[in-house]
């Protein structure tokens, strides 16, 4: 048995270098030890889109998110269609007061408001607001796709 103490942040080059080989064992262990479905979320279903009209991403999974929250919001919260309309998504959880920003030694996405999306089979299940600040990340919301409730995306983002 051989034990090693391997940098994760920032990550050094044992890290990077290991990391497929470690999350397959973490996988393993949730599917046999928490018993989580095999096709629970995985880090490459994850994506991270600013929260910008201008951002392809963005505008282009616009529609999904929407409709997305709004099932969320009735099913989970019992509102109303009117309660959850694209205006009210767009008032609640795509406009920030924070601007983006680009430091030099920030992170690579920068900081500002962004969706956190985690996509299955092509379809957007759950979306994450957050905020990235040069000091914490600041989860903002999360809505799912009620049919996934069964994946606790909830924790699983909240782990993440």
């Amino acid at each position: 048995l051989k034990v090693r103490v391997v940098r994760s942040s920032p990550p050094s080059s044992q890290f990077k270098a290991t990391f497929q080989e470690s999350y397959q064992v973490y996988k393993r262990y949730q599917m046999v030890i928490h018993k989580d479905p095999p096709d629970k979320p995985t880090i490459n279903q994850v994506r991270l889109v600013p929260v910008s009209f201008e951002d392809p991403q963005f505008k282009s999974s616009f529609n999904q998110s929407a409709t997305l929250f709004a099932k969320y919001q009735m099913s989970v919260h019992k509102d109303t269609p009117s309660d959850c309309g694209e205006h009210e998504f767009t008032r609640f959880l795509c406009d920030s007061p924070l601007e983006a920003e680009h430091a030099p030694n920030g992170p690579e996405c920068g900081y500002g408001s962004f969706h956190q999306q985690y996509w299955l089979d092509g379809k957007i299940i759950a979306v994450g607001v957050i905020d990235i600040l040069p000091y914490c990340v600041s989860s903002v919301y999360l809505y799912y796709d009620p049919d996934f409730s069964f994946l606790s995306l909830g924790v699983y983002s909240a782990l993440r």
